[in-house]
């Protein structure tokens, strides 16, 4: 059963202006879904909708199959989390008091509240030791916006609404904040709404994107075919002409992606590992151990067979390798900045192939074609120019 439904939801004001037009979709247990558009198009409002801070004037919205409408707001508003942008922390109280907010309201002992709150700093990765005595004034913006985060979680809520929460800090540090949240929800699995005008945090962090127009959703899909397939012309315009970069950090490398390359092991004596490559025309190796795990990698030229000795004693750092299921743009990102050729993938320790432009290129054009045909991505012909 969906988390949250929406059925022909709307909301117009008494002056006509309509803020949401007849929205339905659905967001399952677990899923986030960022709600992204320009500004006015109707998201927050969707959002508040949600929580009734705003209440709709058509349609219904069930939370866990039960018509919100029916339900006590401020019951309602306690089961669920709401990070907005500016933190909205209370001035005159602590990081720890701030955090403890909804189970004291909940009715918790003081000391439960408290160790909870102690708990969710200490997740959102402030000591509650050193941060828990101090106010909101002597934390940076990244900072209130972790309380934030820990407060909207300290009663378990298994529905968080956040509005804009990375919006008012530097671009370094809203970075490092969708990385931490990104990881915190990977663990947790809450249902989110997430309101966002930044395409790039809607693709980086959402299972599923809803594209907002003028009050409505122009698409509600999975960030990879939002990008990869736009449904309209609006949509195409909003992710912008360089969506297929977008998407390079929603497509993840996989093992029918990868080359397999010559390989050494450790400890193959010199002569036989240039012989090796001689036969194959080859200018490097990938070097395994004996249990076939990535070592680094040698050049033929080191190889050189009257020196005697291991390819150990020759093989060199390999600085170039991303897991697999590493996004793509990490592996761009990977080559450019070793200035490598190719990167090493790995399962673990374990090798599994290397990555090369060419090959990198296919699989983005795999992974375009097998959202527009519904086909699995290894199954996707590729047709090379030239």
């Amino acid at each position: 059963m969906p988390v949250i439904r929406f059925e022909n939801v709307g909301k117009r004001y008494p002056d006509g202006t309509a803020a949401v037009r007849d929205l339905s979709f659905e967001v399952g247990a677990g899923e986030l879904v960022t709600l992204v558009g320009p500004s006015g198009c109707g998201k927050t409002t969707t959002m508040k909708m949600v929580n009734r801070l705003i209440e709709p004037t058509s349609g219904r919205i069930l939370l866990d199959g039960e018509d919100i409408a029916g339900m006590e707001p401020v019951a309602l508003r306690r089961r669920i989390g709401y990070v907005i942008q500016q933190s909205g922390l209370f001035p005159h109280r602590s990081v720890l008091e701030n955090t403890a907010t909804v189970p004291a309201l909940l009715g918790w002992k003081k000391a439960a509240a408290r160790a909870r709150a102690a708990e969710l700093l200490d997740l959102v990765g402030l000591d509650p030791r050193t941060f828990g005595p101090r106010y909101p004034d002597q934390l940076s913006g990244g900072q209130r916006q972790r309380v934030g985060v820990a407060r909207a979680l300290a009663a378990d809520p298994p529905v968080l609404l956040m509005d804009e929460p990375f919006g008012a800090v530097d671009p370094v540090v809203r970075e490092r904040l969708q990385t931490e949240f990104h990881a915190l929800q990977s663990r947790l699995r809450k249902t989110v709404l997430f309101v966002t005008h930044d395409i790039e945090e809607a693709v980086r962090l959402g299972d599923r994107i809803a594209v907002y127009g003028d009050g409505r959703i122009e698409q509600y899909d999975r960030p990879a075919a939002v990008l990869g397939a736009p449904a309209t012309p609006y949509v195409a315009r909003f992710v912008g002409a360089d969506r297929g970069l977008k998407r390079l950090s929603v497509t993840a490398v996989e093992p029918s992606d990868l080359q397999q390359p010559p390989t050494v092991r450790l400890d193959d004596p010199v002569g036989r590992a240039a012989d090796a490559l001689a036969a194959l025309g080859s200018r490097w190796a990938v070097v395994l151990d004996a249990a076939g795990a990535l070592h680094g990698w040698v050049p033929a030229e080191a190889l050189v067979p009257a020196g005697g000795g291991t390819v150990r004693d020759h093989a060199r750092r390999m600085e170039a390798w991303v897991p697999v299921g590493a996004s793509l743009k990490r592996a761009f990102s990977t080559m450019l900045q070793y200035d490598a050729g190719w990167v090493a993938v790995v399962d673990g320790s374990r090798f599994l192939g290397v990555l090369t432009p060419g090959r990198l290129h296919e699989a983005l054009r795999r992974s375009v074609g097998a959202d527009s045909s519904g086909a699995r991505r290894e199954d996707v012909r590729i047709e090379s120019v030239g």
